[in-house]
């Protein structure tokens, strides 16, 4: 396939080079009537390119064939059968490709250490999960994916689930082995679904992890935003195999997806897919180069820590673009020290109680390593003053009582109470430190001491509750 190619970009090109008059929505009209204001923050061109992929990019009937060439171009790009594209996130990518392999009542093994979206797919489809535990180092208090052994495990004590959906890479880069639980499933004939979200740019590089297609997995979803070169909320799903029917896939998310696709975040899409197949290797090389370099640097920062060889033998693979920096030494928290860097205008992903996590990708270079390492020297010495321990649960106290169906628990009559009363009572919402979004509890489990004690003391040190009711946790909603 002709991979100089770009159908997307090339339709919005044509559009706004035959000047047309738009009678439909956006409303805007290619930044007529977009605030002056607006257009001088975000630029003419963003709005000029905002068009309906009907009777806009394409015609009524899509007899251009724009976004199916995309999607085969892409699909090519990383060896997959088919190629999806998605305007609304991997969040709602994850919830069509469960819905394709599991309905309503049916059983599905699912990865414990899911994002909060799994979870909301959980409840939006009624289909009954089947925990797989991760591994868990109670050393370092980090949850890795579950491997063969705990697939294998879970398949025995539920054979009749219709499928898996497994989380790799997590939040900390760390990776499953893709292909040996993709084995587990295949030998039962059941079909593998990889949340790749922190994956996309898996294909474009050999030295880095195993890619969920090339892993015999049937279905992944990747956030191309996350790591990659898509705007956000630009998300593709692959398939191959026949395992899951491409028209049940396409029929979900038309289930859940938008009619108003954006034609930005399609050709955001487009752009990337052709920028790595023409330049990936050279571009993610540098990547890893500046990668090492900035390891390198932080252990000759005193109190400072880049996590790798701790991540063996839990985790079957590393993400070596995502460098998770222990800042225990120092004795802060990562709650400190990542609010002290954005006050300095350096903005970093995930943190814990004793780490934070950054990401170098095709784009950064020389000048933004080096910003990043003289914020990252600048921890040092400073007072940040006495922050109080996280009470933090072991892998048996993370491990709760599922009393009800997430789905009939998160619309069950239910009352607020203080979150310290909570002990024994079933959660009607989800509880989760954000980021990852990992929910500490779900609905339809019940709430233990340890976990309240990690709650309430992970909000006293800085911890960011996303969705619970009272973000405080003063109270949790709870099933009446």
């Amino acid at each position: 396939m002709d991979h100089s190619r770009a159908p997307i970009l090339e339709a919005i090109e044509a559009y706004r080079r035959a000047g047309g008059l738009a009678f439909t929505p956006p409303g805007h009209k290619q930044g007529r009537g977009a605030d002056p204001r607006v257009l001088a923050l975000l630029g003419r061109d963003a709005f000029e390119s905002d068009l309906l992929t009907l009777n806009g990019l394409d015609d009524r009937r899509m007899s251009r064939g724009v976004l199916e060439q995309a999607q085969k171009l892409m699909a090519d790009a990383v060896d997959a059968e088919h190629t999806f594209f998605s305007t609304c996130g991997s969040s709602l990518s994850v919830k069509s490709a469960m819905l394709a392999v599991a309905g309503p009542g049916e059983r599905l093994l699912v990865s414990r250490n899911a994002h909060k979206s799994v979870v909301a797919g959980l409840v939006i489809s009624g289909v009954r999960p089947v925990w797989v535990r991760p591994r868990y180092d109670a050393e370092h208090h980090i949850a890795h994916p579950p491997g063969p052994e705990e697939v294998r495990a879970a398949l025995a004590e539920a054979p009749d689930v219709k499928g898996m959906l497994l989380i790799t890479p997590t939040d900390y880069g760390t990776c499953a082995d893709i292909r040996g639980v993709a084995r587990v499933l295949h030998d039962a004939d059941k079909p593998l679904i990889v949340d790749e979200a922190w994956g996309a740019h898996y294909p474009f590089h050999d030295d880095l992890p195993s890619w969920a297609m090339d892993a015999e997995a049937d279905l992944c979803v990747t956030s191309t935003h996350k790591m990659g070169g898509g705007l956000e909320q630009a998300s593709v799903f692959h398939l191959q195999g026949d395992r899951v029917s491409p028209d049940v896939l396409k029929a979900r998310e038309d289930l859940l997806g938008t009619t108003s696709t954006s034609a930005l975040l399609f050709a955001s899409l487009d752009g990337w897919r052709r920028q790595m197949v023409e330049r990936g290797d050279e571009l993610l090389s540098r990547a890893l180069s500046l990668a090492t370099r900035v390891r390198e640097e932080i252990e000759d920062i005193p109190g400072l820590h880049a996590l790798s060889a701790e991540f063996r033998p839990l985790a079957f693979e590393h993400d070596p673009l995502k460098i998770v920096i222990d800042v225990a030494g120092l004795g802060i928290t990562g709650y400190q020290a990542t609010d002290h860097l954005a006050e300095r205008h350096l903005h970093t992903g995930l943190s814990d109680h004793r780490r934070i996590a950054v990401q170098i990708t095709h784009a950064d270079d020389e000048t933004t390593v080096s910003a990043l390492m003289r914020g990252l020297r600048g921890l040092v010495g400073h007072d940040f003053g006495r922050c109080p321990p996280v009470d933090l649960p072991s892998a048996a106290e993370l491990d709760l009582e599922m009393r009800m169906l997430p789905r009939d628990a998160f619309f069950a009559d239910s009352e607020h109470i203080p979150l310290d009363k909570a002990e024994g009572r079933v959660s009607a919402e989800m509880v989760s430190p954000y980021p990852p979004g990992v929910p500490a509890i779900a609905p339809g489990e019940v709430f233990t001491d340890a976990i309240i004690d990690y709650l309430h003391s992970g909000v006293r040190t800085g911890m960011f509750i996303y969705d619970a009711a009272d973000p405080d946790l003063g109270t949790v909603r709870v099933v009446q």
